[in-house]
């Protein structure tokens, strides 16, 4: 599957969480609440239909609990924030409306669907959402639903809908849930008393930094870069990863805002996408002025990601922790078939190994990443790892600014047998000091891997 396909099924799925159809969209049944605005109405498949009563549900605020009149007033505030984020005026004009429509959780973890549907000057939609499920994907859900609707604005009826970057729905959701002391999601307040639910109000968060939870994750996992932020896998997205790629997206999404205009380039860029092939020639149009090619993106990206993890790189690292996070840093992971008939496993080589067989693009791509994952965590490393780890760092740079020169191929020859003599002595050095680490280890703790 190119990456064109690749790029059409996640946003007709996207990712796990939630699907999009198209189909008629109506309430199945009387509204049971309107929201302020009157773009949204809510209705229930039944009345006092009960909450799923797992233990850990009555507590645990990671869950949403939804009725309708909570809804109505949650998404009304979610639109508010992300209009106000995207420096729309708040009684600006809205075009599709928006049915929400709430069925009973028999799981933690049911499907979210958006249906969809072109009338003659504007579009409808209809939100499927269970009454208890995870904050992220409520976001996710809402930020969806709400993005597709300032993009498919300007779409008429017999013209494909737009197709929205996973990483904007994503960076967006997770941005509107830390922002405002997280006041954008209203769940109906419970709380468990002897095995009955009763309500209560809800406690609300008190964070000053809006991008604190991101900054725990990335604190101790390089974020993703641009190329992998435009191809999420699906483990990814449903946060397997430890929630790196949802906070590499939150930052990115972040980022783009404070761009100059970067409100109003985002917007440019939704209104354009149903115009273009993919997300891609929409996002280069829109901030043509930041970004020429992806490359550009990628560098600025890059950039961008360590002066964050400058600011606050967060506590030191062990040695232990330390020699396995640059271990982690420098292998190179692959994909080996052993046979034409057998699935591919996944491996790991050296970076010299890299540098030897790798096409000139692919390596330059693996060797800038590499660079600025060394520049992420030299920070947190415990000092004689830091040390090595800005000796490869330097010799990466310095093979970089050679090979992004017009050399010839001589040269450029030349300077690829020099980083690997580099790189093996650098390895040997490694090697030494991980043997001092073990010999410095008390008596009876545990090997360090």
């Amino acid at each position: 599957m190119n990456r064109l396909r690749l790029a059409r099924a996640l946003v007709g799925v996207l990712t796990t969480v939630f699907s999009v159809a198209h189909s008629q969209v109506s309430p199945s049944a009387p509204a049971a609440a309107s929201s302020v605005s009157g773009q949204f109405v809510v209705t229930v498949e039944s009345e006092n239909f009960p909450y799923y009563r797992h233990p850990e549900t009555g507590t645990n605020t990671n869950f949403v609990r939804l009725d309708a009149p909570f809804l109505a007033i949650s998404v009304e505030r979610f639109k508010t924030i992300l209009w106000r984020e995207l420096e729309l005026a708040p009684n600006a004009p809205w075009s599709g409306k928006i049915f929400l429509n709430l069925r009973a959780a028999h799981t933690t973890n049911e499907e979210v669907a958006i249906v969809s549907q072109a009338l003659v000057q504007h579009w409808n939609y209809r939100l499927e959402l269970p009454d208890l499920l995870s904050r992220n994907r409520y976001a996710r859900a809402i930020s969806s639903v709400l993005l597709m609707e300032l993009a498919n604005r300007n779409v008429s009826a017999g013209r494909q809908a737009a197709e929205l970057p996973s990483w904007l729905v994503d960076g967006m959701a997770m941005h509107i849930l830390d922002v405002d002391n997280g006041t954008a999601v209203l769940s109906k307040p419970t709380k468990n008393i002897d095995g009955l639910i009763q309500t209560r109000m809800d406690e609300k968060r008190h964070n000053l930094d809006a991008l604190t939870n991101a900054r725990r994750v990335l604190q101790n996992s390089p974020s993703l870069t641009f190329d992998q932020l435009s191809w999420p896998t699906d483990a990814q997205a449903g946060g397997v990863d430890g929630g790196v790629y949802l906070a590499s997206a939150q930052l990115f999404v972040r980022e783009l805002l404070e761009l100059k205009n970067g409100a109003a380039k985002l917007r440019a860029m939704l209104a354009q996408l149903s115009a273009c092939e993919n997300w891609q020639t929409a996002f280069f149009t829109a901030f043509r002025e930041d970004f020429q090619r992806p490359l550009d993106a990628e560098k600025w990206w890059s950039l961008r990601v360590v002066n964050f993890a400058a600011r606050e790189p967060g506590p030191q690292w062990t040695a232990s922790v330390s020699r396995q996070k640059l271990d982690a840093i420098l292998a190179v992971p692959v994909a080996v078939r052993y046979a034409t008939n057998e699935l591919p496993v996944r491996a790991e080589i050296s970076l010299q190994s890299a540098v030897q067989n790798f096409a000139p693009s692919r390596q330059t791509e693996i060797l800038q990443t590499k660079l600025r994952d060394l520049d992420l965590v030299q920070l947190r490393l415990a000092p004689p790892l830091a040390a090595l780890a800005d000796g490869y760092r330097m010799a990466l740079a310095e093979f970089l600014g050679v090979a992004g020169k017009r050399v010839s191929g001589r040269h450029l020859q030349t300077d690829t047998e020099g980083l690997i003599k580099r790189l093996d002595d650098l390895d040997a050095n490694r090697r030494d000091l991980a043997d001092k680490l073990e010999r410095m280890q008390p008596p009876g703790s545990p090997p360090s891997t």
